[in-house]
């Protein structure tokens, strides 16, 4: 039995496409434990609905989680979208995280029922969108099943961007607010690599390969001998 070994550059893609989402990750845990550990509660770090007081909490929900099943469902989602983000779009990776960290909080300060909305689903359902539409739009293989694979795995969340009950104790509008975020930066950085290969033809080589044939048979039907000895 013969193990494949992964190419040292692969070794190392993977180990950077990780760092970052990992470091996050970790922060929000940590900031967990912290608030649970002290018996504090850290919920007016989330984010209240059009309070000009509350606006920086859109910087710091993310890291805010009702308990720890929240908590480990967000984890998960996070460093599993947000590595597929710095694996294949690295050129992208930071803007985008950026950008959807940003402005997916900002819009849910602005919709927002009012009510404390805390946890990082509008971050993640900003990667899960920009992933989906982006791979689509650029019609390139690899990007496509990224595409179909986080379909595959999250598709159900298109569920979650629309309010099922009057008092929906999940925050919908910050997962429509990711959403949209994720589609618009789809779109916004379509033309951005990567790129799907375009395929150029050399005419030069194929002409040089006519070339050669015609002078090989012209030199074989000049020379009987040489033309003899392939004979049998």
């Amino acid at each position: 039995m013969t193990r494949e070994i992964i190419p040292f550059s692969n070794k190392r893609q993977f180990v950077n496409a990780v760092f970052i989402p990992g470091i996050i990750g970790i922060i929000m845990i940590l900031s967990f434990i912290l608030e649970k550990g002290m018996d504090w509660d850290f919920h007016t770090a989330g984010v209240y609905p059009r309070r000009i007081e509350n606006i920086w909490g859109v910087f710091t929900l993310v890291f805010v989680h009702a308990d720890w099943s929240h908590l480990i469902n967000n984890f998960i989602s996070f460093v599993v979208l947000s590595s597929f983000l710095y694996y294949f779009y690295k050129e992208l990776a930071n803007r985008v995280m950026l950008m959807s960290y940003v402005f997916s909080g900002l819009i849910l300060w602005i919709i927002g029922r009012d009510n404390w909305h805390v946890g990082a689903s509008g971050w993640i359902y900003s990667l899960a969108f920009f992933l989906f539409f982006s791979g689509i739009i650029r019609k390139y293989i690899p990007l496509i099943a990224i595409s179909l694979i986080v379909a595959f795995i999250y598709g159900s969340m298109i569920w979650h961007v629309f309010p099922w009950q009057i008092q929906d104790p999940v925050s919908w509008e910050g997962h429509l607010a990711g959403g949209i975020v994720g589609v618009v930066l789809s779109l916004w950085y379509r033309n951005n690599e990567p790129q799907k290969p375009i395929e150029i033809w050399d005419d030069d080589s194929d002409e040089s390969l006519d070339y050669l044939t015609e002078n090989d048979e012209e030199n074989e039907n000049d020379n009987p001998d040489k033309l003899n000895k392939y004979t049998i």
